[in-house]
């Protein structure tokens, strides 16, 4: 649990009284039940049993809100403390999903309702962003290398569902009525027809997901490869960092492979960050200017951590020229 959720769980808010949806008598005893509820989340993957009265989607929905609002708070500096805030939070958070659900949810804690949604102070994205994924947990093997990883969403979510081809729907359902026949042949062709078309059933928690696959190369960074100096122990410090994990990853551009480069946000850390500070990733100033990210190297250059403990390391990008060149 982050430190910033575990200290308004435990020293800002009291417990809830009875009264109202959540058993809530006041909007301040709304944001200290949302954040027992994260915190009760964080250790079971459930949701408040009473929730499904207040809103219109499923189980496996509103646990995919409860994972996004537990991102989100564990990154929020300082955390929602009142009623106002932590309906701001709320909207601003789950501001793609059905009005209804939202709604639902504000009420359900005693929250006070946003009257224009859109206009949250934070709801416009970073400016670049084309979209944003949320991710299920990373499995460690999704994880080549320092700067790439491979993540799965769920197609549960709203963009995802939206754009999710009839096809893969189909064969998605037909899998699942030949498991229950025990024809396991006929689920297995089924599901490299699924993963074939860039998707795959995932069994999370004894629960059957669907879900996109998307790889994804950090932003602004450059790790060394495998086979260079500190290029095992930069897959370790991101395998470390993102493995089990549900990841934020505001998606930025594409690349030349298919990979959507984006920044990755888990438990409230920004990767890029960690990995140029510890001195396994340079700065890749060739396609990303952001200043903090070459402050974070300049800082790792002087403590000689890491990649920078050699007087001359060679720059991953010029080691893969002199690799396509036989050199």
């Amino acid at each position: 649990m982050g430190n910033a959720l575990r200290f308004l769980y435990k020293r800002c808010c009291k417990p809830a009284t009875a009264g109202g949806a959540h058993g809530v008598s006041t909007p301040d005893d709304g944001v200290s039940a949302l954040s027992h509820d994260l915190f009760q989340f964080e250790t079971t993957s459930q949701v408040p049993e009473g929730l499904n009265n207040h809103v219109v989607s499923s189980k496996k929905a509103q646990a995919n809100w409860y994972r996004k609002l537990l991102e989100a708070w564990r990154e929020a500096k300082p955390p929602p403390k009142t009623p106002e805030e932590a309906s701001r939070f709320v909207v601003h958070t789950l501001k793609r999903h059905k009005k209804a659900d939202v709604e639902g949810l504000l009420a359900y804690y005693g929250l006070p309702r946003q009257q224009k949604a859109a206009s949250a102070p934070t709801s416009l994205p970073p400016q670049g962003v084309k979209f944003e994924l949320q991710t299920l947990p990373v499995d460690m093997k999704a994880v080549p290398d320092g700067d790439t990883i491979t993540v799965y969403v769920s197609t549960a979510d709203p963009r995802e569902s939206s754009n999710l081809p009839r096809e893969v729907q189909l064969a998605a359902d037909q899998r699942s009525k030949a498991r229950a026949a025990k024809n396991y042949t006929k689920a297995d062709e089924l599901h490299k027809k699924i993963i074939d078309s860039g998707y795959r059933v995932l069994n999370l928690q004894n629960q059957e997901i669907l879900a996109r696959k998307y790889r994804i190369r950090l932003r602004g960074i450059d790790a060394p490869e495998s086979s260079m100096p500190y290029g095992k122990e930069a897959k370790e410090e991101l395998v470390k960092l993102v493995q089990g994990k549900c990841l934020r990853v505001p998606v930025y551009d594409e690349d030349l492979y298919g990979r959507c480069v984006g920044d990755i946000y888990c438990n409230g850390k920004f990767v890029q960050e960690v990995m140029l500070k510890k001195g396994l990733a340079w700065h890749y100033s060739a396609y990303d200017q952001r200043v903090e990210l070459a402050t974070w190297e300049k800082e790792a250059r002087a403590k000689r951590v890491g990649l920078w403990a050699s007087t001359n390391p060679e720059k991953p990008w010029e080691w893969r020229k002199n690799k396509r060149q036989g050199r």
